[in-house]
């Protein structure tokens, strides 16, 4: 005796009314295993770039605490004690104390100036229509396009006769004209994602315009300033044409000058680990500060694109 399966009542034989999701097909069992491979492929591609970039920043943190000899001798090997001397002959000995702390002044300094100037200039272009509004825009994105190299020699002249050669503040001046270019690019596009209606509101109020930029729309557009802050951060302290065409005085010399002059002094001497120790000591600053504001950067970069 033959027996036959009985299929499954249809919506509408059981009582329950039929909707859309009754009747929409089911999605491609080919579309499906085609973006499961694309997934793959990209969580590998992503995997091998993670690789590459963190394997060698953690055997420079390892080699730093490593002795001469093993260095050479078993440079994969995880060292046989830490050596803390190679960091303090490094900071006392090589002077990685002083170029350290002068790199913090003129970073320091130069970013808050372009930050201050930056967001200003931004905002203006950005909430205000007045005769040669795109004319100045453009001149500043025709800034970002400018090559540095070409600028040395001029710049070298302006700066002399300026009396700001050799000068802690005359870097960090130089410092904020070049980041100027990106930063007003940068904070104009992100300020007209911000809603007016709040600015009219304090206008209406009886706000002022410098009391309404700094007291509300400034601290609106935090995750912008941090995401372009983090950029020029970056772009500061790893800055090594400048400082060596404007920054001659051995006294005054910046982190990554130091570094290049430690390589060469322990290039003859054989202290290599003294000098990944120094290489790591410039480092670190810059793995923290985007340890610490990673999710601001995403979300000043992703702002623009969610209205």
């Amino acid at each position: 005796m033959k027996t036959t399966e009985t299929p499954a009542p249809l919506p509408a034989e059981s009582g329950a009314p039929i909707t859309k999701t009754d009747l929409r097909p089911p999605p491609p069992a080919k579309e499906k295993k085609e973006g499961t491979v694309l997934n793959v492929f990209s969580h590998g591609v992503l995997v091998i770039w993670a690789f590459m970039v963190v394997l060698p920043l953690l055997w420079a943190v390892m080699t730093s605490f490593k002795d001469d000899r093993s260095i050479f001798s078993s440079p994969w090997s995880l060292p046989d004690s830490l050596h803390f001397d190679n960091w303090s002959r490094a900071w006392t000995q090589a002077n990685m104390s002083d170029y350290f702390l002068n790199t913090v002044l003129v970073v320091g300094g130069s970013l808050i100036g372009t930050l201050v100037l930056g967001s200003m200039a931004a905002y203006v272009l950005a909430r205000f229509d007045f005769p040669g509004n795109r004319f100045i825009y453009f001149l500043f994105i025709g800034g970002m396009s400018f090559p540095i190299m070409l600028a040395l020699v001029p710049l070298f002249y302006v700066v002399n006769n300026m009396g700001l050669l050799n000068t802690i503040h005359g870097l960090i001046l130089v410092y904020i004209a070049y980041s100027l270019p990106f930063t007003v690019f940068f904070l104009t596009a992100f300020f007209r994602t911000l809603p007016t209606s709040i600015a009219e509101a304090a206008f209406v109020d009886g706000a002022s315009h410098s009391r309404t930029f700094f007291q509300i729309m400034l601290p609106m557009a935090k995750p912008g300033l941090i995401s372009v802050g983090i950029f020029n951060f970056l772009g500061q302290w790893n800055q090594y044409m400048l400082p060596t065409v404007l920054n001659t005085d051995p006294d005054k010399r910046v982190l990554t000058q130091g570094l290049v002059q430690l390589a060469v002094s322990q290039g003859y001497k054989g202290d290599w680990s003294g000098l990944f120790a120094g290489l790591v000591m410039a480092m670190l600053p810059v793995l923290a500060a985007y340890i610490i504001f990673q999710r601001q950067v995403v979300q000043g970069l992703t702002a623009g694109a969610l209205k």
